[in-house]
């Protein structure tokens, strides 16, 4: 059955050693082996401070990635924890980057994939820091720190990241529904992929009078991890839990 799969939010990191097994044991597996394509809808790291790296972890997991790369193609979109990964990683790795916002035909429809933060847009403080990280202005301020300097900088983040979360809704950290369909217009596209929300699921709509699907991913916890395989022929999505 010829088959892509889809997989975000794993959040890999030295502290993480379960999930960097379960991952080791998927990229090994018959279901990727036999994929046409993976597609790494972002936040494969917990955090990325840049391809210059020299850190055991990050060589295993260039590694791991290069092996698979060498029998399925391999694609990978920036999340808000791994903005910072760039080509030299990406050439290495054996992956190809993605723009934050890429269409994919699947079974000649076509599919928009997105990591999906953009589209939590209740949450405007988490909208502002986005833009901010995001831009090529601070990405160089951080690349020109010293790599301890950007492991402690890294570090912060993540801990405001977590006191921010902790006083807010579930809701408001939720996307917007207005903000999917605006997306999804600007594509022209009834099918959407995204990660980022740990809210695995499919929602089923209505988007100008025909149907329309957002599927979310799922994350990686080191107990269960799972992936969506979608069959490029009929379209249909399966569920894999490995």
């Amino acid at each position: 059955m010829p088959h892509i799969l889809f997989i975000s939010d794993l959040h890999l990191s030295p502290a993480t050693p379960a999930i960097m097994q379960q991952f080791q044991r998927f990229l090994d597996s018959d279901v990727l082996k036999q994929a046409d394509a993976l597609y790494i809808l972002g936040d494969l790291f917990d955090a990325w401070i840049g391809d210059d790296d020299p850190s055991p972890f990050a060589a295993q997991v260039r590694e791991m990635l290069h092996e698979a790369g060498s029998h399925t193609n391999l694609y990978f979109q920036h999340g808000n924890r791994d903005f910072l990964l760039g080509e030299d990683f990406a050439r290495a790795a054996n992956m190809t980057l993605l723009p934050e916002e890429q269409v994919i035909q699947v079974a000649d429809e076509p599919v928009l994939l997105l990591h999906g933060d953009q589209l939590c847009t209740d949450d405007r403080d988490y909208q502002q820091a986005r833009k901010l990280f995001r831009s090529p202005e601070f990405q160089a301020q951080a690349m020109a720190m010293s790599i301890p300097k950007r492991i402690q900088k890294a570090a912060e983040i993540r801990q405001m990241s977590g006191e921010a979360k902790a006083v807010k809704s579930s809701d408001i950290m939720d996307v917007n529904q207005k903000a999917v369909e605006t997306m999804m217009k600007k594509h022209a596209v009834r099918r959407l992929i995204h990660g980022h929300t740990h809210r695995p699921g499919t929602h089923d709509f209505t988007l100008d009078g025909h149907a329309a699907r957002r599927t979310v991913l799922a994350d990686w916890n080191g107990q269960a991890s799972t992936v969506l395989q979608i069959n490029t022929s009929s379209g249909e999505e399966q569920s894999l839990s490995l």
